[in-house]
């Protein structure tokens, strides 16, 4: 069932091996640079059982509450369920998370439409799939995502180097593989388990390979080590920095030194068509949520930038509501491809309802491809004060902030609190380390930007173009082989639920 927040952090405190500024963490929930983002996924918990939020948030079957977001989609009707879900959270903790689980949960869902590829390496794969899922949905664990490896020298083989720059398998067992290597994952220090998989890697017409390997990591297994990046919570006032002190999501390196993996927990093995196959659709179900949180974004930068003109009636010139407009546009583009890709979307070929492949994708491209754009954009409109404004310390104190009072406050409506207030807000958002992460992570959260356009040219409808010219060009049915470009072409692309 559902759990509460008491129950998540209780669940994290198990004897995981946690590392960060050269120390060994104690507690992961106390420790001062992961509590503020455990404790909003806490709040995130605890919503679920909350009056004003539960039927938002959950959804019954059986008389038994489970979370709207872990719930593999079969209609259109569950994905406006789940973006309703998610923009209720965000609105809630007043900020934006992107590791809460619900984005990386898809990952599993695209591994179930390749149950038939599975079915090659092993039926016992297929199952474990299947029970994984319905654990999930079950249980409620906060599940995250390992992709990325250390990698090391790219333009060598991994077998030509030390091999442990990729996760491999080194044994098979009666009771499981083991496994070593490492995977950078964020929020791993503070999640239940990880869908560990390969990331893009360089097999070479090999058919089967120690590489190719993908599993669910329990994070207090023995023999995992996180190492993680210091964080952004605490190194500065809360009242200065008021994002990064709360969402900062901390990353870590996790290292996997001969560890067991139980063979119930193992997803495929070896068979790179398998991993090949996962890599191709990793993201069908997760772009969603992924691209939905880029729009969140855009509305807390349109905001921020939008008081910042209105303060000092900037809002009336041309100059800057033509800048207003283009993050509008760009905002709205986010929206459309979202929307779109709902209405229009595809049956998979597990059964599952997923969004519009081409429109998800492209959306996708266009969410993380003009965010930069956008970032200085509102960079603009908010001012150079973000960057000069003194720190809250001066505000409060006796002598300078009499003068800070004076030179901050505007009018009736603005006062010089206020003001602060709001340069502290953009400042995060836009101008500070934690802001040049995001924007880091933005862009490539879920692989570089030419993997994304790589999912475009797969996904895109390229026969209607070509038949439409075809025609139009009155050309003979020669030029056509009869291969079809998108996959997806044959299927129905519209479903008849509600």
């Amino acid at each position: 069932m559902i759990r509460n927040g008491r129950d998540y952090i209780e669940s994290i405190r198990d004897g995981r091996v946690v590392y960060v500024d050269g120390e060994r963490v104690k507690d992961v929930a106390t420790h001062p640079m992961f509590k503020p983002i455990v404790d909003i996924r806490a709040r995130i918990y605890d919503m679920q059982w909350e009056e004003d939020h539960r039927s938002i948030l959950t959804y019954e079957e059986d008389g038994e509450a489970f979370a709207t977001t872990l719930r593999p989609p079969t209609s259109r009707s569950d994905w406006w369920d789940k973006r309703r879900a998610v923009n209720a959270i965000f609105s809630d903790i007043g900020g934006v998370v992107t590791r809460v689980g619900d984005e990386t949960v898809g990952e599993m869902w695209s591994l179930f439409d390749g149950q038939e590829v599975l079915n090659q390496v092993d039926p016992q794969f297929s199952t474990n799939i299947r029970n994984h899922i319905d654990r999930v949905t079950a249980t409620d664990p906060f599940h995250v995502s390992a992709n990325t490896d250390p990698k090391g020298d790219r333009s060598k083989h991994p077998k030509d180097q030390d091999p442990d720059m990729l996760l491999h398998v080194v044994k098979e067992t009666d009771a499981g593989l083991i496994v070593r290597g490492a995977k950078f994952e964020t929020a791993a220090a503070y999640a239940n388990q990880a869908f560990t998989k390969p990331t893009i890697a360089n097999w070479g017409n090999e058919t089967y390979s120690d590489y190719a390997v993908g599993f669910i990591s329990n994070l207090a297994a023995p023999g995992i080590t996180m190492i993680c990046r210091t964080g952004f919570a605490g190194r500065a006032p809360k009242r200065d920095y008021p994002l990064a002190n709360r969402f900062d999501e901390v990353d870590s390196l996790v290292v996997f030194d001969n560890v067991l993996v139980p063979w119930e927990n193992v997803l495929f093995y070896r068979h790179t068509r398998a991993a090949t196959f996962i890599r191709a659709t990793l993201h069908r179900y997760s772009a969603f949520a992924f691209v939905q949180r880029n729009l969140a974004f855009t509305d807390l930068m349109i905001g921020a930038a939008l008081f910042n003109v209105r303060q000092t009636g900037l809002d009336k010139q041309p100059a800057v509501q033509e800048k207003l407009a283009k993050m509008a546009v760009y905002r709205e583009g986010i929206n459309a491809h979202l929307t779109a890709a709902i209405t229009l979307a595809e049956r998979s070929p597990g059964g599952l309802t997923m969004p519009n492949q081409s429109l998800l994708y492209t959306g996708r491209v266009h969410a993380c491809s003009n965010y930069h754009e956008i970032v200085h954009i509102a960079r603009e409109l908010c001012g150079g004060q973000i960057c000069v404004t003194p720190d809250s310390a001066c505000f409060d104190h006796e002598a300078s902030g009499a003068w800070m009072n004076k030179f901050y406050t505007i009018n009736d409506s603005w006062h010089a609190e206020d003001r602060r207030k709001l340069l502290a807000f953009a400042r995060d958002l836009l101008n500070s380390d934690y802001a040049g992460h995001r924007l880091t992570f933005q862009l490539f959260a879920q692989s570089p930007p030419f993997a994304h356009l790589g999912a475009v040219y797969r996904n895109f409808g390229w026969d209607g173009p070509l038949d439409l010219v075809k025609n139009a060009a009155d050309l003979s049915d020669s030029v056509t082989d009869g291969r079809k470009l998108n996959r997806w072409l044959d299927r129905e692309p519209h479903l008849d639920d509600g």
